[in-house]
């Protein structure tokens, strides 16, 4: 009899390595039910970063992270379509949540701005120019999919609980495919209507700043406002400006090839200013909260995907102010780029290093769970013998 137990758990034991498979299959999934729709700021962020990278002419740096840019895109795509073979019911409740929804725009602008990337790395203007019309589809499903799932949902979360920086993604994605459109339109022929459709995209992301940055301030000064509410996303009050401003200093520096922009060149410059000094108010505000939320309230900073849109915006301040000084005739201010570049790769590396970090653990935890099983079960097997 204790010949045939332990011919029993010697085959538990031997099936023991299938718990490896069972953990990793475990962890697997856990990360597809709970992958964020916002984890593409990560593509936004790296590319952005590369393109600044580029044009402050630091070597080496643009290439490695156009290489890791278009791995992250593959793999954040593969995953979603996972998620949503998997998980269809998870994925389609994310659209009427308003914490979660308007994450999906970072879909938007991570395509548009790998794209920009792609153009102008790669010199592959064809390719860009199909990453554009593809990021302009998503665009508009998911505008009025979102907002439509927003606004019909019966249980709506209190105002204070449901409004946040990542609802300003829904202004970065327009804008992204004005600074996508505007990197390519040197190369290729264009209307006049294509001119006005472009500066009525960028004129309507601008409106919807004003929406719903209103809502984030009063959300900010008029409701309780603890340090864990201070999420990484707010940083795209700043994020939202900075690439509005890139998308005007791109509209203002085409303008010679437009008849309709060259009418509206004072406009443009006015308001693409008005951006620049909406986005640089909010810089050091951004900093003394934080301040307030880790020095002072010691919240311990540990990685989290939405660290991707804080990293975002510095690297989009640096390109977005570089580009000013160029179409504004403003040399004095390339000093700004120069610092703010410096800040963007560090943040970059540490965010960087924290996904590097958090895969790891999940990982060990994983093995560590295949490892306490296997023991089990042989000092069972042990005590059979």
């Amino acid at each position: 009899m204790s010949i045939v137990r332990n011919a029993r758990l010697e085959r538990k034991a031997e099936g023991a390595p299938a718990v490896v498979g069972t953990s990793v299959h475990a962890l697997f999934h856990k990360t597809l039910i709970n992958l964020s729709p916002a984890y593409f700021a990560m593509v936004m962020a790296t590319g952005i970063l590369g393109l600044a990278c580029q044009l402050e002419k630091i070597p080496a740096l643009p290439a490695a992270l156009l290489v890791i840019n278009l791995a992250a895109y593959v793999v954040l795509w593969v995953l979603t379509l996972l998620r949503l073979g998997y998980y269809p019911k998870r994925f389609i409740d994310d659209f009427g949540n308003h914490s979660r929804g308007t994450g999906f725009f970072t879909t938007v602008a991570a395509t548009s701005v790998l794209g920009a990337q792609v153009a102008v790395q790669l010199q592959m203007a064809a390719a860009a120019q199909i990453m554009w019309w593809f990021a302009f589809a998503l665009w508009l499903v998911l505008t009025y999919a979102i907002f439509t799932a927003l606004t019909i949902r019966k249980n709506k979360p209190a105002f204070e609980d449901g409004i946040n920086g990542g609802w300003l993604t829904a202004v970065v994605a327009p804008q992204s495919l004005v600074v996508l459109a505007c990197t390519l339109m040197p190369g290729l022929e264009h209307s006049e209507a294509a001119m006005l459709g472009l500066t009525l995209l960028w004129l309507a992301g601008g409106m919807l700043y004003i929406w719903i940055i209103s809502l984030i301030f009063y959300r900010y000064t008029f409701f309780r406002f603890d340090p864990q509410d201070l999420t990484p996303p707010y940083w795209i009050n700043m994020g939202a400006m900075a690439i509005s401003t890139l998308a005007g200093a791109l509209l203002v520096g085409i303008a010679d090839q437009s008849p309709l922009l060259v009418s509206l060149r004072p406009f443009l410059k006015g308001l693409t200013l008005l951006f620049w000094a909406t986005a640089t108010w909010w810089i050091p505000m951004l900093v003394i909260l934080g301040v307030w939320r880790y020095v002072y309230h010691k919240v311990p900073l540990m990685y989290d995907p939405l660290y991707w849109g804080a990293v975002f915006p510095l690297a989009m301040y640096t390109i977005a102010t570089h580009r000013l000084a160029e179409v504004f005739n403003l040399p004095f201010l390339l000093s700004v780029p120069r610092l703010f570049i410096g800040l963007a790769l560090t943040a970059w590396l540490f965010t960087f290093l924290g996904l590097v970090m958090a895969v790891m653990t999940d990982l060990k935890r994983a093995g560590r769970k295949r490892a306490g099983t296997v023991t089990v079960r042989v000092s069972v097997n042990s005590q059979t013998i």
